[in-house]
């Protein structure tokens, strides 16, 4: 052997053409590229000797394990129509006086994106209405208002629509929902897109004058790839489209965006989420809730001397950090004792009879 060489590349990549007209007789096809580079790594798994002499291995198999780091922020694989981002590591083995061996293995990346954001918690509304016409005659108004939870979903998620839908025309309408998967591909300051529907439900015909509402009509999303929203020439985009087939006419469309994540929605919210996965925090000064109640301590004992208080003292920050402080501290005591009893109008220590009535003009 000579040497054994690694490159480990990541790019993004777009290229298309356009057929131009430049007169009647004169026609020329417009290229365009680009690419941008994500990944680039160089490793040599076995070097040359010093003395120029090729290396002799002893025959049978032979393993070289390698290892690197990928960056911090990756786009996510992608193949469409018009471009691409790819992902892969190839091998080298130079050998004296013969061909160079070559192996190449492409890997796939999931760039992370958590909906447990504001941003993508947000819920998502509009509004839309169209004059249907046919032959310059005024056919009515056709209305639609629809809402969702939320922008941001995962696959294998359901999205529960809620839409109203008034046909004030003198003809049924149909309405329709759909998830459209938007690809954008950019080069030389030029945009190509192509757009498909991922998946669709088709509602109940609405009758001339009626209307329509749905509570939480179901939408679910099929396995797809996730949203690419930080590649300078590639995107991949999301959003729902509600929109109502008014026959004679064009059809009235409502667009709500919509971003398909990674990570999905945490149960007890966006909050614990990112604080637990940001932060260790030692609770061992908070010791286990006990099964049975305890009964409330007396309030002499809460007050009366200074050890009691120091007792009820929040923990230090060296214990704790910058994390929880006090007001988190009194919220949990508060579970650990058994509340009062119910307010009552019986008065248990009843006044004696021998005490003469206070006069209540002295």
């Amino acid at each position: 052997l000579g040497a054994l060489r690694l490159r480990a590349m990541g790019a993004a990549r777009v290229h298309w053409t356009e057929s131009r007209s430049a007169g009647s007789s004169t026609a020329y096809t417009q290229s365009y590229s680009d690419q941008v580079e994500f990944l680039s790594h160089r490793d040599t798994l076995l070097a040359p000797p010093d003395n120029g002499e090729a290396t002799v291995l002893q025959a049978g198999k032979h393993e070289f394990p390698f290892t690197f780091q990928l960056p911090e922020t990756l786009v996510t694989s992608f193949e469409g129509k018009h471009g691409s981002v790819r992902y892969w590591v190839k091998a080298k083995l130079h050998r004296p006086w013969a061909t160079v061996k070559k192996a190449k293995k492409e890997f796939t990346v999931i760039e992370p994106i958590d909906i447990n954001t504001p941003a993508l918690l947000a819920p998502q509304a509009g509004a839309k209405e169209k004059l249907a016409r046919a032959w310059y005659c005024n056919r009515g108004q056709v209305s639609v208002t629809a809402k969702i939870d939320r922008k941001g979903y995962t696959p294998g998620e359901v999205i529960p629509i809620f839409a109203e839908i008034d046909n004030c025309t003198s003809r049924a309408v149909v309405p329709k929902a759909a998830i459209i998967q938007t690809q954008t591909f950019i080069a030389r300051g030029t945009k190509r897109q192509k757009k498909s529907v991922v998946t669709s439900i088709t509602g109940d015909s609405i009758p001339a004058g009626k209307r329509e509402v749905w509570h939480g009509r179901a939408l679910k999303i099929p396995p797809v790839g996730p949203s690419i929203l930080q590649c300078r020439i590639i995107q991949v985009e999301y959003s729902l489209k509600v929109c109502v087939d008014i026959p004679g006419t064009s059809k009235l469309l409502l667009e709500l965006p919509l971003v398909i994540g990674t990570i999905p929605l945490h149960p007890f919210g966006s909050r614990t989420s990112s604080v637990s996965s940001q932060y260790s925090v030692n609770l061992d000064w908070l010791s286990p809730i006990p099964e049975q109640l305890e009964a409330p301590p007396e309030y002499s004992a809460v007050v009366s001397s200074p050890e009691a208080e120091q007792s009820l003292a929040p923990p230090c920050r060296s214990e704790l950090g910058d994390i929880l402080e006090g007001p988190f501290f009194a919220y949990i005591q508060e579970f650990r004792f058994r509340p009062p009893p119910l307010y009552s109008e019986v008065d248990p220590n009843p006044p004696s009879d021998n005490i003469r009535p206070r006069c209540m003009t002295c």
